[in-house]
């Protein structure tokens, strides 16, 4: 297997819900470049700044961890003018985690008083160190921890 990489894509809890149950990821409203950089074994976390998008309450936590199983991208038709692309993820069983105990440990975040920036791309690489705070915050660093899944 190539070198595993490590992701948080930003997506609101409810839309997260129905990933989790479904089993899949899409990223940036369906856009398929963002699920492209994703290869079987990457770890994946996601931070849902809202309950729901766009004008929902505010959450600011990670909500969900998995591995992404195959990397094979594919297309749903949700309506006639909504196709969004997926990538399937075995999500993990964990608990929610609030990003603002790990502001100061996450390398990715440059300005820790500005630190909702680092999000707004909707996806972001992100160190080995930084994914396992965050997968220990969330009561699951250990599937991640050596081999990968």
């Amino acid at each position: 297997m190539a070198t595993r990489n490590f992701w948080i894509g930003v997506v609101s809890r409810s839309h997260v819900e129905r990933g989790v149950k479904g089993g899949f990821i899409q990223l940036n409203h369906g856009k398929k470049a963002p699920v492209q950089r994703l290869r079987q074994g990457d770890g994946v976390v996601i931070y849902s700044p809202r309950v729901d998008y766009p004008d929902g309450e505010p959450l600011q936590k990670f909500t969900a961890i998995g591995t992404v199983v195959s990397g094979e991208i594919y297309q749903v038709e949700m309506s006639p003018d909504f196709k969004p692309y997926r990538v399937d993820v075995k999500f993990l069983k964990c608990r929610e985690a609030p990003i603002q105990p790990l502001i100061e440990k996450l390398s990715f975040i440059k300005s820790k008083t500005h630190w909702g920036a680092a999000f707004r791309f909707g996806q972001i690489k992100v160190a080995e160190q930084d994914f396992l705070a965050i997968a220990q915050a969330m009561g699951c660093s250990e599937p991640f921890q050596g081999n990968p899944l």
